[in-house]
């Protein structure tokens, strides 16, 4: 969902919280050296961050304030469809590493997991999704109405089954993680399906609106907002991305366990 570039990549920053001293700077300052160097390809993507005095870390797709260090840029442009990504080829463990410190992310990753398997999409794409649009903020609005953790649009939560209850509106409802991040799988797996697969063009209509594509030609539309999303998203799935290994060991796991009885949606009461 389109959004402004503020609210892109944010974790819940508290005012007046301490700049980085001794060795938690030493440690994020480390970090960025580990990944700036791991990376050779011409940067594009960056993420700032910063650890406050209760250890909780917070992160931003620009330098927010005087308390935000590049920790993490984005190395290898994609090819010209994603979904054609070696997986592990731009695996970024020390990424990995900063995610687990997140306890907005911990929140809700039982959550994007369930979602993902619901809806037969990769939990890393997903969770690149959330943490661009959002930052795993769940309060998080847009200055154009779009809320929660994937940004949505009411109207397009309606599409995907979000509907008011007597105590709450449909905003009201979007604002919890599990109504909000199974709405969005819903309809980022619906986008996926429209276009064939075509992760980029899939990520171009989730922050533009399908429509836009569509007049595009079926190509990316010519936003620069749109671009950089689509852009971020992918740099981030690619560095989020387990080696092969991994990914068979999960797939495996995930094959043996039980499906869903009933409709995520429908269990959630939207």
């Amino acid at each position: 969902m389109r959004q402004s570039p503020q609210a892109s990549l944010h974790l819940r920053c508290r005012a007046g919280a301490p700049p980085l001293r001794g060795s938690l700077r030493r440690w994020l300052q480390g970090t960025a050296m580990a990944l700036v160097l791991s990376l050779s390809a011409p940067a594009w993507a960056e993420i700032w961050g910063y650890v406050d005095r209760h250890g909780e870390s917070h992160f931003a797709d620009h330098q927010v304030d005087r308390r935000y260090e590049l920790f993490y840029r984005g190395g290898q442009r994609p090819g010209k469809n994603s979904s054609s990504i070696t997986p592990g080829a731009a695996y970024a463990p020390w990424l990995q590493a900063r995610f687990a410190v997140s306890t907005s992310y911990k929140a809700v990753r039982h959550l994007i997991r369930e979602a993902a398997t619901a809806y037969g999409l990769e939990y890393e794409l997903l969770k690149a999704v959330i943490a661009t649009e959002s930052g795993f903020n769940a309060r998080a609005v847009s200055p154009k109405g779009a809320v929660g953790l994937m940004q949505l649009m009411p109207d397009t939560a309606k599409r995907f089954g979000v509907k008011p209850s007597r105590t709450e509106t449909l905003q009201e409802r979007l604002i919890d993680p599990r109504t909000n991040i199974l709405a969005g799988a819903s309809y980022l797996s619906w986008l996926l399906k429209h276009f064939d697969g075509n992760t980029e063009l899939a990520l171009a209509a989730y922050n533009a609106g399908e429509g836009a594509v569509l007049r595009a030609g079926r190509r990316i539309p010519n936003y620069r907002e749109t671009r950089d999303y689509v852009r971020k998203v992918t740099q981030l799935h690619q560095n989020l991305l387990p080696p092969r290994a991994l990914l068979r060991q999960r797939t495996a796991t995930t094959s043996t366990a039980n499906a869903p009885s009933q409709d995520p949606l429908k269990t959630a009461q939207l």
